[in-house]
């Protein structure tokens, strides 16, 4: 009888050993991946172009002061810079031509930071051997920062480097404040590299401004340091 009650104790007591050595048993099968850490943190988006910065602090308040605007809205701004190439030339010279308009066409692309639109002539021209629909002008449209930065890259980089340069006229605006010129060759951008250059290329530069006035179309762009000539005949002015 004794023996019978021992080995109803030890029973149990094997029953609650094989449970917990299940319990402590780990499941088969590949082990598990750690975690290393998350996803790569995005990076920092680049900062504002800097004659933004320029434009509140600087030149809102002197334009403001000057024309008596009563808002920071009513002070004229930058809307958008055009830039254009005429290569009308080029498209009437057969594939040596379209090969030109297409190195063009890259130059611009990296002068602009955005790939330019191809412009079709509307109308045929027997003189200069232009069909309806040929492919001669390049044109881009620069908004928001990359205005902006063209607009920095060219008075502090483009402007120095071109020769014997004494300014721009400041008499270049038509009546709603929009600002015209040009440059003769693509090289004074240092994007552009002279050597790979096989051809002078000019281009023109359009500012468009939301001001209604020459005046004070002037005055926004000599605040950001456009290089005027101080040697202009004032309108009206009659050389003595």
């Amino acid at each position: 009888m004794a023996d019978k009650e021992k080995e109803k104790q030890k029973k149990p007591q094997q029953q609650q050993k094989q449970q917990g050595g299940k319990k402590d048993k780990k499941p088969k099968g590949p082990a598990e991946e750690v975690d290393e850490g998350g996803p790569e943190e995005a990076s920092t988006p680049a900062p504002p172009p800097r004659l933004i910065a320029h434009y509140r602090e600087k030149v809102v308040p002197e334009l403001k002061q000057k024309f008596g605007y009563s808002n920071n809205f009513a002070v004229p701004r930058l809307e958008k810079i055009v830039i254009s190439m005429g290569v009308g030339k080029y498209a009437v010279a057969g594939g040596e031509g379209k090969a030109k308009i297409d190195q063009a066409e890259k130059e611009l692309s990296v002068i602009a930071g955005q790939k330019p639109v191809r412009t079709k002539a509307k109308k045929s021209v027997a003189n200069f051997k232009v069909r309806e629909g040929m492919e001669t002008g390049l044109k881009v449209t620069l908004r928001g920062n990359r205005m902006w930065e063209f607009l920095d890259r060219m008075l502090t980089l483009a402007f120095p480097r071109v020769k014997d340069f004494r300014g721009e006229s400041p008499e270049s605006f038509d009546n709603n404040g929009n600002y015209n010129f040009g440059f003769t060759e693509q090289t004074v951008f240092p994007e552009v590299d002279a050597a790979a250059v096989n051809f002078q290329q000019g281009m023109n530069v359009t500012i468009v401004t939301t001001a209604h006035k020459t005046e004070e179309g002037r005055e926004l762009l000599k605040l950001f340091g456009f290089p005027f000539r101080a040697d202009e005949k004032e309108p009206g002015r009659r050389s003595s």
